[in-house]
């Protein structure tokens, strides 16, 4: 098959769909709304080019503009598109009690991430009754695969030649997230991961955050969602960290078995 990049070039008008549909990704990212200025910086863009395709979005419903602050949101349009594509893709209502049993059994923070091409996406949060919480995830927050712990669990699953191609196409992962995102040390990861039924980020993110992540498989066996768990370091010493995996891998295995009789 044809490399997606090729593909692209070749087909009239796909790089401003492309910078379109990067610049959407960015803004329902951004919770709160983002700035023109850190849009364009992210999508790698002038600010002329990304104040063009946003006023072009936005003509469209797709996006919207704050009057008072000046940021980007996400527009109307993407909430009826969103509530018919729900209809398909999202798991969240059937996950929605098996991530609120996580999260009271471990009293930690308890997500559910959906794999999205080369990153995962946070569906649920749900706080656990430990005062003291990290606040690295949140509804809409967007990894890298690799990084985080849920998209550590899922890439970890993954074929090997999929890891491969994977790495081949972000040689950027070290540079931007630490040098334990260089390719021998997350394929170290990997592997423990795979050894062990569920992954471990020892605040590679965000220093004293711990994540755990755990993959929630397809019909197919395939590791397209991840149950996740985060906290403070202290809560995740080796005496605790087997116990909350169990009750991790438990849980993912149940949504994973529910998904597949939802299904059929």
């Amino acid at each position: 098959m044809e490399p997606t990049s090729s593909r692209r070039r070749t087909v009239p008008g796909a790089q401003a769909v492309a910078r379109a549909a990067a610049l959407l990704r960015l803004v329902t990212a951004a919770g709160s709304g983002a700035t023109l200025q850190s849009l364009a910086r992210d999508a790698g863009l002038s600010r002329s080019t990304a104040h063009r395709l946003l006023s072009a979005l936005r003509a469209e419903g797709l996006v919207d503009q704050d009057e008072q602050t000046a940021r980007w949101m996400p527009g109307p349009e993407l909430y009826l598109m969103g509530t018919v594509a729900a209809a398909r893709y999202d798991i969240t209502e059937l996950a929605r009690d098996i991530v609120r049993s996580l999260a009271v059994k471990t009293e930690e923070s308890a997500f559910l991430s959906v794999r999205r091409a080369d990153e995962t996406v946070c569906l649920l949060r749900e706080e656990g009754s430990f005062p003291i919480r990290s606040f690295v995830l949140s509804e809409g927050v967007r990894f890298p695969l690799g990084v985080a712990s849920a998209g550590l669990a899922i890439l970890a699953f993954l074929p090997d030649h999929d890891v491969d191609a994977y790495l081949d196409r972000h040689p950027e992962l070290g540079e931007r997230w630490g040098h334990a995102h260089d390719p021998v040390p997350l394929r170290a990861r990997l592997r423990e991961t795979k050894a062990r039924g569920y992954a471990v980020n020892p605040g590679l993110i965000v220093s004293g955050s711990w994540g755990m992540g755990a993959a929630v498989f397809d019909r197919e066996g395939r590791p397209e969602w991840a149950l996740s768990l985060t906290g403070v370091e202290f809560r995740f010493g080796p005496d605790r960290l087997p116990q909350l995996g169990r009750t991790l891998l438990a849980h993912a295995h149940q949504l994973s078995s529910r998904i597949a009789g939802a299904r059929r």
